[in-house]
């Protein structure tokens, strides 16, 4: 078992269980290991939670690289948008991290994340033809809706299972945020 093995299946228990589900025990018989073999690698459970915080990070980045491949801002922003909604129903380590966003360890590397991703989502707003400050505006719109999306497939996920599967749903949501809004004329 690597120090990476670990910290990977420590984030599949903090999804599952939340911060307080990691413990050494059950994940070393998760990984048919010893605690012998967790020691060897990490001095603590605290040390434990820090690479699997570290790991959720690298994955942000992992996914920003790979979004990086498409050129057209509004494709890339798309397939963004569809991996992400995907993976918020399919794990609940977004959920587990924000339930304990107060946490010493996991605030900084949340707060952390969700910058980069907000400025990850702005570059691509601003590539597709906003100024900075609509960029600013639909990337913040883009994250709370996936932070709602997130929240919805953990408390209700039945109410998810029509729109994901409706194709129009997914339009909608993307093309609402890539399109310029039309200001209707003030009425005097």
């Amino acid at each position: 078992m690597s120090a990476d093995d670990w910290a990977a299946e420590a984030l599949v228990v903090l999804g599952e269980k939340g911060l307080g589900g990691i413990a050494v025990e059950p994940i070393a018989a998760r990984l048919g290991a010893t605690k012998g073999s967790f020691y060897w690698h990490f001095a603590n459970r605290d040390a434990l939670v820090e690479a699997a915080l570290a790991r959720w990070e690298q994955v942000t980045e992992g996914i920003i690289t790979a979004m990086d491949e498409e050129p057209d801002p509004q494709q890339r922003l798309r397939r963004l948008f569809r991996q992400v909604v995907t993976g918020a129903t399919s794990n609940g380590v977004e959920i587990g991290l924000l339930g304990n966003a107060d946490d010493p360890r996991v605030a900084p590397v949340l707060r952390r994340v969700t910058q980069r991703r907000l400025r990850y989502v702005a570059d691509t707003f601003a590539a597709i033809g906003f100024d900075e400050r609509a960029a600013r505006q639909r990337a913040v719109l883009a994250y709370t809706a996936y932070l709602g999306h997130v929240q919805l497939a953990s408390t209700a996920p039945d109410e998810l299972a029509d729109p994901m599967a409706d194709p129009d749903y997914f339009e909608l949501v993307v093309n609402g945020l890539i399109h310029p809004v039309r200001h209707a004329p003030h009425d005097r």
